[in-house]
């Protein structure tokens, strides 16, 4: 019997060439402004039309500030990114969200809300984090830009089909951990190269009891890992989330596509080329004390020593650390941070807003602390406004910026200065990820949270 990622890459499959690669039909094509102007520039030079221009849509995130999006943007370079996808959209033909409009935000937090994403679905875009859409049973991994081309020119894609992976996490999650701390933990576990050339499909009850949200921040760091894509099958949690979504289909075509994603599931006798077996009550709020999303503990447990480590990895090790101003065998609750960032493809949804509200309210931001609060898109912002989140926080001194990735990258002005601290909800902790010489301490909104109130790392699960 058949994996499930079997089934969905075997449907797509065009044509096998002999001893290559196979070649896989596409979907969806996501475009963001950074990655898709040699794309463009290089359909330009060779005289082509996209193909299927109604299954690609470009929304900018990368580079739009957090403020003042009225207004134009200051910076030439982020300016020019964003001006160049307007005009790119408009002479191909595409679907195309820019800033302002209401549906623009993180592609990866728009194409699941607005039911984009859907079951089955091959998806891709230039951008590491599409594995994010692996949350609604979907095949989607990131690609190079000579590759964005490949796809707008053809709908299809040459790929050497990656080995699968499934990784079973049973059990029940304890108080204030969330899918972030899993996703942390199973980094921590197997490295951030410990998935290299797998596909990997997540399941188990912890899987299973998670929010379609919480998945789609544990498929979005499939990536960390070092896998190619990461998701899970879809089931009735995902169909009630995508009923009623704008481009989800109605009527008639719903039935019949629900009908056809019940299908979409492992068989009991499906053979994956490796598996891993976690249990959930292992898993404490975690946070990240180096340069990689890896290098993570439980945020009661110590940094690791040396000990039993080679010569190289000491080496390395203590590099990070160096960075970091940390050091081996240091305990972090208690440290002081400077920043707090929450957003980003990983965790600006509205649960991470309302996890973020539940820890901060009737409770005041620490005085020499800032914090960016980011929504992942306009609609996650106007479910704030409307379920009074944005008052809780407002009370509580902080504010609520405008959509896009912001701190998550150094690619707009949310950036954090050198040699300051910042809990971030993001992806990445690597070397001047946040802002040249910035030092990122990776952790989940419940984290983030109590840091914004106390000004140093704490545990959650104190407040709650």
């Amino acid at each position: 019997m058949n994996t499930l990622f079997d089934k969905i890459w075997d449907a797509h499959v065009v044509q096998q060439v002999e001893d290559g690669p196979t070649q896989l039909y596409i979907d969806r094509l996501y475009c963001h402004e950074v990655t898709s102007p040699q794309a463009f520039a290089g359909m330009r030079q060779r005289g082509l039309k996209c193909f299927r221009p109604a299954q690609i849509f470009c929304m900018p995130d990368h580079n739009t500030p957090t403020h003042d999006q009225d207004k134009p943007i200051e910076d030439p370079v982020s300016k020019k990114q964003v001006d160049t996808l307007a005009k790119n959209a408009e002479d191909f033909g595409l679907n195309h969200f820019g800033m302002m409009h209401p549906k623009n935000g993180i592609i990866h937090v728009v194409g699941p809300e607005r039911g984009l994403s859907l079951p089955g679905m091959t998806i891709v875009c230039g951008d590491s984090h599409t594995s994010t859409h692996g949350a609604m049973g979907a095949v989607a991994f990131g690609i190079g830009t000579s590759e964005v081309e490949m796809v707008m020119a053809s709908q299809c894609i040459l790929q050497q089909k990656p080995k699968s992976m499934r990784i079973n996490i049973s059990g029940k999650l304890g108080k204030g951990v969330t899918a972030k701390d899993v996703a942390l933990y199973l980094m921590s576990k197997i490295s951030t190269s410990g998935a290299t050339g797998y596909f990997v499909e997540y399941a188990g009850d912890v899987v299973k009891n998670l929010s379609m949200e919480g998945r789609l921040t544990l498929c979005n760091l499939s990536i960390e890992m070092g896998a190619r894509g990461g998701f899970i099958a879809p089931d009735e949690k995902t169909f009630e989330y995508l009923k009623g979504r704008e481009y989800a289909p109605t009527g008639e075509a719903w039935d019949k596509a629900v009908a056809y994603w019940k299908t979409l599931k492992s068989g009991d006798d499906a053979v994956f080329d490796k598996e891993l077996y976690f249990d959930g009550a292992d898993i404490e709020p975690m946070i990240t004390y180096g340069t990689n999303p890896g290098m993570g503990m439980g945020i009661t447990q110590s940094i690791p020593t040396l000990e039993g480590m080679g010569e190289a990895a000491q080496a390395s090790f203590m590099k990070s650390m160096q960075y970091m101003g940390f050091e081996p065998g240091q305990k972090l609750l208690g440290h002081k941070v400077d920043y707090v960032f929450l957003g980003a493809c990983t965790n600006g949804r509205i649960e991470d807003f309302r996890a973020f509200a539940s820890i901060v309210k009737g409770k005041k931001k620490a005085d020499g602390v800032t914090v960016w609060l980011v929504p992942g898109s306009w609609a996650v912002d106007q479910q704030i406004r409307m379920e009074g989140l944005d008052s809780v926080l407002q009370e509580a001194g902080f504010e609520i910026r405008q959509p896009g990735c912001s701190a998550c990258l150094a690619m707009n002005d949310d950036k954090i200065p050198a040699g300051k601290y910042a809990v971030s909800t993001s992806n990445r902790n690597f070397e001047g990820r946040q802002g040249p010489g910035s030092r990122t301490i990776l952790a989940s909104p419940l984290v983030a949270a109590a840091a914004a109130v106390t000004g140093v790392i704490t545990d959650p699960r104190t407040l709650i």
